[in-house]
């Protein structure tokens, strides 16, 4: 759909209507099956670079549209796949190297078909449960214009680990925190991150609409339109260049996915993953990504690059 068509339908529908924005790109999921010509599915059994236990597939067993929603499914079962991801397969051996993990899952990106110079994104999602859950929203540089990460930044709209399991500095007594970051600097171990968390105690339970604002002045960090995180340009930098505002001032591509296990979700709560209550589901009923209507052709109000 182009992007006047979605103006047009962002204007028929006054709930989606935001003043002083326009609507750039949006998936509702109304389809009976992923559009894959918005979504690039992974394919591998890497890990994640944080130890995953997680082989990501195309399969439909691990992603499924139904009712208005996009379903990540985790599945606990034994699955060999390529080792590395497609664009670390550089050599021969790499290509052909194969992994077997015990989990599947599903991560879609919209790399190389859309990607964002400032605006806001918004996703309505309700998240699993259980220890060793990571589901994340999140956004990587389309171009790596710095270099390799953390050279040019990442943006974490949304990451939870281990809802419901018991959480000592949890008010609730439950694990509930929903962490918004960014990652910046330089490579590995130069690399380095600011993260907030706030409390949301039926993350698990209901949909909430995750967003993030991001402009030349800045981030904010929403979650169903109330503020929770703030980041200003000083607060971050990249080894690469002394420019203002670098890393993040480039476009970049959005990712959704549903990893298991790793070094952040089993390391906490009771540590490691638990089996039970598979398959776990990460459930999306819509995305949005708006920019300034005013200057939606400068990069003072946003821009959008399309792919094939």
């Amino acid at each position: 759909m182009s992007i006047l068509l979605l103006a047009a339908a962002a204007a028929t529908q006054p709930n989606w209507q935001l003043a002083n924005w326009q609507l750039v790109w949006a998936d509702e999921f109304d389809g009976a099956a992923l559009d894959r010509k918005r979504w690039v599915l992974a394919e591998d059994c890497w890990g994640g670079g944080n130890e995953e236990r997680q082989c990501y597939t195309a399969r439909d067993a691990n992603h499924e549209v139904k009712d208005g929603v996009l379903h990540i499914i985790a599945r606990m079962e034994n699955h060999t796949g390529p080792a590395f991801t497609l664009d670390q397969r550089d050599s021969a051996e790499k290509s052909a190297a194969r992994r077997t993990k015990p989990f599947t899952s599903a991560r879609l990106s919209t790399a190389g078909k859309a990607a964002w110079l400032y605006g806001k994104v918004q996703v309505r999602a309700k998240l699993p449960q259980g220890q060793g859950t990571w589901p994340a929203i999140w956004m990587l540089p389309e171009d790596w214009s710095y270099g390799k990460w953390a050279l040019s930044g990442e943006i974490d709209i949304m990451e939870a680990v281990n809802l419901g399991e018991p959480c000592d500095p949890c008010a609730s007594g439950r694990e509930d925190r929903v962490l918004g970051t960014i990652h910046f600097g330089g490579k590995p171990p130069r690399n380095r991150y600011i993260t907030a968390e706030t409390s949301l105690p039926n993350a698990a339970d209901q949909f909430h609409t995750y967003e993030v604002e991001w402009d030349a002045g800045g981030m904010i960090w929403r979650i169903d339109g109330k503020d929770y995180a703030r980041r200003a340009p000083h607060e971050w930098h990249t080894l690469a260049s002394d420019k203002p505002g670098a890393p993040f001032d480039k476009p970049f591509h959005l990712i959704l996915n549903l990893a298991i296990g790793g070094h952040l979700s089993e390391t906490r709560n009771a540590k490691g993953v638990d089996p039970a209550g598979y398959p776990k589901r990460m459930e999306i009923d819509f995305i949005r990504v708006w920019q300034k209507p005013v200057n939606a052709d400068t990069a003072v109000g946003g821009t959008t690059s399309e792919g094939n």
